[in-house]
């Protein structure tokens, strides 16, 4: 018995020694001032494959703590939901983007404090990402203390999915909680993005099982057969890279709204010569804001003869899609500036795959 005691209690003393380090380094990251532009913020996805006792090991878990329900109110109750559903809620989208993950995102954009993306696949709900101040995404709020929510959810470095028989792990790393920690609420997962700048909940997301697992957002160790979206063809990429363009402009202005900044316009040549960048990253390998066929961003917008007193550029790679690389750029400083520079009013963005620019300009008053 007293051992028993004392496992319960070691156990208990390293899940408080885990939330002390998480909180002590939201508040370091806090104070960053990162100016490295050319970084790439999130790598590809490591996946490795180990067999059911590997996992099952106890050193391997997490503690086993009951996940929490699904709060009584909020979007988190869309998951699941049909589509009939939603739209007799919401009403019907503003516009439906293709993804590389075998849904549909239903675009919510007419107010930027209500900004919304539905992810429908087979008439259902599998996934909301909801970015705009006012939405309900109890049990938390957008702007909420990061304080708060690491003071009220449990968060763990692992999280066990099983589903189909098969066996899950996802181990995140320092930066995974500082920054997108994960929370299981009854069957829904809830992926947090961080704004470690300002210390706040910036942006939530809702998946279910198999939309959390096709995406890979951390670390995976797994057991038996590995869900994966279907490889897209070319022309379901043009789709999807148009989709994913849209998003990251509107997200763009939910966030300039949200700290008073003026919204930008878009610009189509601009947007032209951000996706030639992209694809020049892409099919190079060569992940820089200075290209060695077309050269720096303005040897690019002048050889398309955009017009601009001012220009700046955000790149990205490997990213799950369009809103997660606007979370990523909102945390690092460099990005953060430009994404939020009050000078610029025009913005053309270019996505290639899972490649992402933006190219922001002032443009030469008339």
């Amino acid at each position: 018995m007293r051992n028993r005691k004392g496992g319960r209690s070691l156990k208990a003393l390293f899940r408080i020694l885990i939330l002390a380090a998480v909180i002590l380094s939201i508040w370091f990251y806090t104070g960053i001032m990162d100016n490295d532009q050319d970084k790439v913020l999130i790598k590809e996805d490591h996946l490795e494959e180990m067999d059911q006792s590997t996992l099952n090991h106890p050193e391997n878990n997490s503690s086993g703590k009951p996940a929490s329900e699904r709060p009584e109110q909020g979007l988190s109750l869309l998951i699941g939901k049909d589509l009939s559903e939603v739209e007799k809620e919401l009403g019907a989208p503003q516009r439906i983007d293709e993804t590389l993950y075998g849904y549909q995102w239903h675009i919510y954009n007419l107010d930027n404090k209500r900004y919304l993306q539905v992810g429908v696949a087979n008439n259902k709900v599998v996934t909301v990402y909801a970015v705009g101040e006012s939405l309900d995404v109890a049990p938390f709020e957008i702007g909420q203390s990061v304080e708060e929510i690491f003071n009220t959810q449990y968060i763990d470095t692992n999280l066990n999915i099983e589903l189909n028989g098969n066996t899950y792990r996802f181990e995140l790393n320092d930066t995974d909680l500082n920054m997108r920690p994960i929370v299981q609420l009854g069957d829904v997962y809830v992926q947090l993005y961080i704004d470690k700048f300002a210390g706040s909940l910036s942006s939530v997301r809702f998946l279910d099982a198999e939309t959390l697992i096709k995406q890979r957002p951390y670390e995976l160790v797994y057991s038996g057969d590995l869900i994966e979206a279907q490889a897209p063809s070319e022309e379901q990429w043009n789709a999807i890279e148009k989709g994913a363009e849209q998003e990251i402009f509107d997200i763009t202005n939910v966030l300039r709204d949200r700290y008073n900044i003026k919204p930008v316009e878009w610009d189509e040549t601009t947007a032209a010569v951000a996706y030639g960048h992209s694809k020049d990253m892409a099919e190079n390998n060569d992940f820089s804001h200075t290209s060695k066929k077309f050269g720096s961003l303005t040897d690019r917008l002048n050889k398309e003869k955009v017009a601009f007193r001012a220009a700046g550029e955000n790149i990205a790679a490997n990213y799950t899609d369009g809103p997660a690389s606007i979370e990523g750029w909102l945390n690092s400083k460099g990005h953060r500036d430009t994404l939020l520079n009050k000078d610029y009013t025009h913005l053309g963005v270019g996505v290639f795959q899972k490649y992402y620019t933006q190219n922001f300009i002032q443009k030469e008053e008339e």
